[in-house]
């Protein structure tokens, strides 16, 4: 077993994260499989009913069924999540191995640009965009991608930064090898670390966006169901209907929860020293 998995192993928290994070995105895969009823489908005759046997989780003001939307809205969640990261760790990288690597001028004007990005409050410009644009699944992904690289630039950067003065990329062009060969093979593989976990970390900061964006209204429309405008729906019947409210809520505190202890057990079982405390730890104990 290597290293990592020693002590990613032995970090119960992060095991117990990756777990339920394994768990949901299979729940999110088999939604057509798993939901009882048509999420899309109203029924006047089952207008805001109670969690019972025939509807676990209740129904909402148009008679579905909670329970069907929840599982289809975590599909939409998770989807969002894992697009929206995967265009910000794209940007970021890109950015951020040139400014590490050419240094100088470029790097300066990489990161001016880094800087001024992260003036805007994230919020307010998801809200700017997103009013020249129709809210859709698609445009809420591609906005949340494309406001959320700064991060992962700037530790991309710092990482090409440390490792561009190391010997064997000295050694690399000194044989001649290309500055593209030089990223590519030798220094992008092992910076990729912090960039992982920044992924690990990401997916749960951007569910929870689509969710705010949801909850008010601006982001993924009807009829696709997600757990922020499930939040939405019930915010107009929370005394008489509390399980719209409490059933996503709980959804989207889990979910970004077990997201983060999944990024921290990364990232202890990825810092050296950290997992030399935990061999450390081990061999007291035996």
């Amino acid at each position: 077993m290597s290293p990592f998995w020693r002590a990613f192993t032995k970090n119960r928290l992060a095991l117990v994260g990756a777990v339920i994070v394994a768990c949901l995105v299979g729940l999110a895969v088999l939604a057509p499989a798993l939901a009882p009823w048509d999420p899309h489908r109203p029924d006047v005759r089952k207008i805001l009913l109670a969690p019972s046997a025939k509807h676990p989780l209740g129904t909402d003001a148009l008679g579905r069924d909670v329970l069907s939307r929840m599982l289809y809205g975590a599909r939409v969640s998770l989807a969002v999540g894992f697009v929206s990261v995967g265009i910000a760790v794209c940007i970021g990288t890109i950015l951020g191995s040139v400014a590490g690597y050419k240094g100088g001028f470029v790097d300066a004007t990489i990161m001016r640009f880094v800087d001024l990005m992260l003036v805007f409050p994230r919020l307010f410009l998801l809200l700017a965009v997103l009013a020249f644009l129709r809210p859709s699944l698609w445009t809420i992904m591609g906005v949340i991608g494309l406001t959320g690289w700064m991060g992962v630039a700037r530790l991309v950067r710092a990482e090409f930064l440390s490792l561009r003065e190391r010997e064997f990329v000295l050694w690399s062009q000194s044989v001649g090898a290309s500055g593209f060969r030089v990223v590519w093979r030798h220094i992008l593989p092992n910076a990729m670390a912090p960039v992982l976990v920044a992924m690990t970390l990401g997916i749960p900061a951007a569910i929870l966006t689509e969710s705010g964006l949801s909850f008010l209204g601006i982001g993924v429309q009807p009829p696709y169901a997600t757990w922020g405008n499930i939040l939405n729906e019930g915010k107009d019947a929370l005394e008489i209907a509390w399980w719209l409210s409490v059933y996503p809520g709980l959804a989207i505190l889990v979910t970004v929860l077990s997201y983060n202890l999944l990024g921290e057990g990364i990232r202890d079982a990825l810092d050296p020293r950290l997992r030399q405390a935990f061999a450390t730890l081990g061999a007291r104990r035996r």
